[in-house]
């Protein structure tokens, strides 16, 4: 189904199906990641750790097992990816959905510190690793899935629609959170009230797996299959990716340096910000992140088009160019403590964001061929999020702490950006490219070694 021509009604019809499967297992996955960030912020640095008198102190501790999943995400990503490109990215996106949806509920079961002390820590850590494992080996199959599936010129806009489900995931998180804390007094909230949005991740799981049992492989992979049987030798895997495509693997890292700070940044320390410093209350400030979370939803998929039209590297240093200022003004916007003019702020910061977002499927899958595509991605995707995404909160957090300012967080988010965008200049401009080609230049520079010795 990969080509330059346009689709007949009937793939355009199967291509659909994809992205819908893809979508769901997304969507529920991330609702369940964001899911974890949120509490992490409102409940868990109380019902988690001991008592201090720093407000700040338990938020950080939460944050700090929040990074513990994304330390757990390269790994998954190079199981996953490793056995996705040998296997096929659909029975790893159901063994990815089921896992993390175990770690999920059982945290909604897990004991406080005041019951068992800090063997509750230790159990969240532990599931919250188990959590990141599956979300590393998540990412890669579902793009791959679409990616493979698409017609060249029209990649970025499908490949976009797995990226739009993560605020879908995030939009439903954010609204059971938001339920449940103006629904119940806030000892119960504290006390049962959050455990329910958790245990709640045992339904859709279940939907969203069975969606993704009724997908098929796309042709491009499985022809990659019959080759490698027939040439047993091939070697492939995260560490042939990283030895003849480094240059991919490192500019993929970069290109989610600023995307993965920036996101964080806005969606998971604003909470912070808003409840700690503007003094917002917890339901409006859960209230006002849902309506970013649908600008988010619909700027994805305009960006991945236009990512068709002008290119893949316009689109993303315009994203990374207009990050990099998102933090002078949007605290500053906040401090108003003007419900609009807060909801304008994150906003514009998603839609910096999705600007960078959108495109990356397309991007990463262009940079590698089929038989260690899901390695590829997987590597350049997550090993990024150990040093941006799991320390964006923590370090955003820690800057406010002992600064009391908001400015050296901005200036934190703007030299990522800056990285960001140095990582723009050295990629190669991939709209429209071939799998199959790229797939045929793979195969010539592994033969000419050995032609060259005969």
């Amino acid at each position: 189904m990969t080509n330059t021509s346009a689709p007949s009604a009937e793939s355009r019809s199967g291509l659909r199906r994809v992205v819908a499967a893809s979508m769901a297992g997304t969507v529920v996955e991330w609702y369940e990641f964001f899911l974890y960030a949120s509490a992490s912020t409102l409940v868990f640095g109380t019902v988690f750790f001991p008592p201090s008198d720093d407000p700040f102190a338990g938020i950080i501790a939460a944050f700090v097992t929040y990074a513990v999943g994304f330390l757990a995400r390269p790994l998954g990503g190079i199981v996953f990816g490793h056995l996705g490109d040998k296997y096929g990215r659909k029975r790893l996106l159901q063994v990815s959905i089921l896992i993390i949806g175990a770690a999920t509920f059982l945290i909604g079961c897990l004991p406080s510190f005041g019951q068992v002390g800090y063997l509750a820590p230790a159990l969240l850590v532990a599931l919250r690793f188990a959590q990141g494992f599956a979300i590393g080996g998540e990412w890669g199959g579902a793009v791959l899935l679409v990616a493979e599936h698409s017609p060249d010129r029209e990649r970025g806009f499908w490949a976009s629609w797995p990226q739009a489900a993560v605020p879908v995931g995030n939009l439903l998180a954010t609204l059971v959170l938001f339920v449940l804390s103006t629904s119940l007094p806030s000892e119960a909230f504290l006390g049962w009230g959050w455990r329910v949005a958790f245990w709640l991740s045992a339904v859709i799981v279940l939907i969203g797996w069975y969606i993704r049992t009724k997908v098929t492989e796309a042709p491009i992979f499985t022809e990659m299959q019959t080759a490698q049987a027939e040439a047993a030798s091939t070697s492939f895997g995260p560490w042939d990716v990283v030895r003849r495509y480094p240059r991919g693997v490192f500019v993929a890292m970069g290109l989610r340096v600023a995307e993965n700070i920036l996101y964080y940044v806005v969606v998971t320390f604003s909470i912070v910000y808003l409840t700690q410093v503007v003094k917002e209350g917890t339901s409006a400030t859960l209230l006002i992140l849902v309506g970013a979370h649908i600008v988010h939803f619909i700027a994805i998929p305009l960006f991945g088009r236009l990512s068709d039209r002008i290119g893949r590297r316009p689109v993303y240093a315009a994203g990374a160019f207009l990050g990099a200022a998102w933090g002078f003004f949007a605290f500053p916007m906040m401090q108003t403590a003007n419900p609009l003019i807060i909801w304008l702020a994150i906003a514009l910061g998603l839609v910096f964001h999705a600007a960078m977002y959108a495109g990356q499927p397309a991007i990463m899958a262009e940079m590698f061929p089929t038989r260690m595509r899901y390695s590829g991605v997987s590597l350049g995707y997550q090993v990024t999020s150990i040093f941006a995404g799991s320390l964006a909160p923590i370090i955003a957090t820690s800057l406010l702490s002992q600064y009391a300012s908001s400015v050296p967080v901005a200036i934190y988010v703007a030299i990522a950006c800056a990285i960001t965008l140095i990582a723009v200049a050295a990629a190669r401009e991939t709209r429209g490219a071939d799998l199959r080609a790229i797939d045929e230049q793979d195969r010539v520079s592994r033969e000419a070694p050995a032609s060259s010795a005969r």
